[in-house]
């Protein structure tokens, strides 16, 4: 089959990661995969096999801030498609990833619209709609609405499939949630390469530097939960938001304490090597790095927030490493799990999140369309 994937850039995020990981895994499988991206911008290493292109020449940077601007993407973005499939054929499958790049692609004309799948990676009603009041609020959410209803989507979770339906009371034309892809053996494999280790005892959060994420919240639970092992912070972020982190630890002296490692396109022998990970987000669409801790047997701790946390962990029989969304029970949660840390789970009860399994759900929408 010929598949198109669509995505607004390659930065060092979850779903940027899950994007390559289909790519790849569907080219090994011997179909012919075009990866279109808004932005150039790209903090992985593209798959072999996978044709990447980056729509050149657009003022991409205030956009967002000018519909007319928006529209000339739409523009420019259903050229590309016309052009692909006038020279190789129709595709048989399309994905949208991500709102920013949905709010492109539904504005956008081609001929195999209905072909078209959009992938929601997170949250929107918290991520889009939880600092907006009155009449800011419901214009954002008509927006969002107006993409998304009578449109094919996939959710990550049933978790974002409910806040799509039942909190944005949007109905797609079709709706069918599929997890995210893990290329289990791999992870395993990279977990298993040399790194330079911190030499002390520390504990970990692999994750942007993002509001969302709630550092704060973490660096509040970990003075209270007297952890005394350092605590690493893996991710990236704006100059602005790390700085808020950096002096925030300033204030509660820890700063000494904290290892702030970047962006790191192999975070897993820092997972393993852990003595537990902690999740700490509002908010989250699925939560990759919880697979992939408890597929490296690092104990972990998650708050309940809203979206896939609770499935995976629940699903993994781990429920009881979910703690209420505040910096008092997290600190509880973490001190207990890094004294009385529990026996690493059964690994097979993550093979339902094997790339394999995975790449083959997406493939049967063909059916579908």
């Amino acid at each position: 089959m010929r598949i198109l994937m669509i995505i607004d850039g390659l930065s060092g995020g979850g779903a940027e990661k899950v994007v390559l990981t289909l790519c790849q895994e569907m080219s090994q499988l011997g179909h012919k995969i075009q990866l279109l991206s808004l932005r150039n911008i790209c903090q992985y290493p593209l798959p072999r096999g996978v044709n990447y292109q980056v729509l050149d020449g657009l003022p991409y940077a205030s956009f967002f801030k000018k519909l007319k601007q928006r529209s000339y993407f739409a523009d420019a973005l259903s050229h590309a498609i016309n052009v692909h499939e006038q020279k190789q054929g129709a595709y048989d499958l399309m994905f949208s990833h991500l709102h920013n790049t949905d709010r492109i692609v539904s504005q956008a004309h081609f001929n195999s619209i209905e072909k078209i799948w959009f992938c929601i990676h997170g949250m929107l009603s918290t991520a889009y709609l939880g600092h907006r009041h009155a009449l800011d609020l419901w214009r954002k959410k008509r927006a969002i609405t107006k993409i998304y209803t009578n449109k094919n989507v996939i959710s990550v979770s049933n978790a974002v499939a409910q806040d799509l339906t039942v909190g944005l009371s949007i109905q797609p034309s079709r709706l069918v949630v599929i997890n995210n892809p893990f290329q289990l053996e791999r992870i395993l494999a990279q977990a298993a390469k040399k790194f330079n280790l911190p030499q002390s005892p520390y504990i970990i959060h692999v994750g942007r530097f993002h509001p969302h994420k709630r550092h704060d919240r973490l660096l509040f639970a970990y003075v209270k939960s007297g952890i005394q092992a350092k605590l690493v912070l893996a991710g990236c972020g704006t100059v602005q938001q790390i700085n808020i982190i950096q002096k925030l630890a300033e204030k509660l002296k820890i700063l000494d304490r904290l290892i702030f490692t970047g962006f790191q396109i192999n975070p897993y022998p820092l997972i393993k090597h852990a003595k537990m990970l902690v999740l700490s987000s509002d908010s989250e669409g699925f939560g990759n790095v919880l697979v992939e801790a408890l597929l490296c047997g690092t104990p972990v701790v998650s708050t309940r927030c809203p979206g896939g946390p609770i499935e995976i962990l629940e699903k993994s029989g781990m429920g009881n490493a979910l703690t209420d969304l505040n910096s008092h029970a997290l600190a509880e949660k973490m001190a207990e799990v890094y004294r009385y840390p529990p026996d690493p789970i059964d690994k097979k009860h993550l093979n339902i999140y094997d790339c394999k399994n995975i790449c083959q759900q997406y493939l049967r929408l063909a059916l579908r369309s």
